[in-house]
């Protein structure tokens, strides 16, 4: 993969760290789900059905977001919503909004990377809901890719943190409707700063890359955010 060869180290870790955990019962209903309403995006995007159709549709919607809304909310959350802070490339990641396959607002991203972690790789494909220029990917979604991107690769360090800094250098516009493929790894530690950098290619072509600087941060920490999550939601 670097410079564009198509050549890149033997992966032997697949980042699908949930695929035990989603082959059967809820959670692989959820992934269903989640893939149905992402169709849904993509076609309502570009759709030019007559009125009376999409009236249908949005009563039907909102029917089943009520319905859903009967339901108890899980006080529970599984896993993490992202790598960066988890530490720990085994988690669970379903309800990323960049990886998750049971978040219908990811494309979804897949990781994976290389069995002595220093290396990670990821594939993606953008759909019509992720439109910026005329054809291409917003470069808000590029740099939330970038941020998840780096996030795992210096999640595989001894010292995993939380994003610092990210900068987006934009080569080329990103096409949508296209195969891409990312890389990354970390520099070096510093103290309690990680320094990751990644790259984005379509084809040979590279169309971004990225640095990012990440912090480290004390369990106690990590921990007082998820408390502070749980009492938001009790009170919600």
């Amino acid at each position: 993969m670097t410079s564009g060869s198509g050549s890149r180290p033997k992966v032997t870790s697949h980042w699908d760290a949930s695929a035990a955990q989603a082959t059967t019962g809820k959670w692989a209903e959820r992934r269903r789900l989640a893939a149905a309403m992402r169709r849904v995006i993509e076609l309502l995007v570009r759709s030019d059905a007559p009125e009376d159709e999409v009236r249908i549709a949005a009563d039907r919607l909102e029917d089943y977001a009520e319905r859903l809304a009967g339901h108890p909310r899980n006080p529970r959350y599984e896993g993490y919503a992202e790598a960066s802070p988890s530490g720990d490339a085994g988690a669970f990641f379903d309800q990323s909004p960049i990886i998750g396959r049971a978040n219908p607002l990811s494309p979804p991203l897949t990781l994976e990377a290389t069995a002595d972690g220093k290396r990670c790789f990821g594939r993606v494909r953008f759909g019509s809901a992720y439109e910026g220029p005329p054809g291409c990917v917003h470069g808000g979604w590029v740099a939330a890719t970038f941020d998840e991107l780096l996030g795992f690769a210096q999640a595989l360090t001894e010292s995993p943190g939380m994003t610092g800094t990210l900068t987006v250098r934009y080569r080329k516009p990103t096409p949508l409707h296209t195969d891409l493929r990312l890389e990354a790894w970390v520099e070096r530690v510093e103290g309690r700063k990680s320094f990751a950098v990644g790259k984005l290619y379509a084809g040979d072509l590279l169309t971004a890359e990225a640095e990012g600087i990440f912090i480290s941060i004390p369990p106690e920490k990590f921990q007082g955010l998820l408390e502070a999550r749980a009492r938001r939601e009790s009170a919600g």
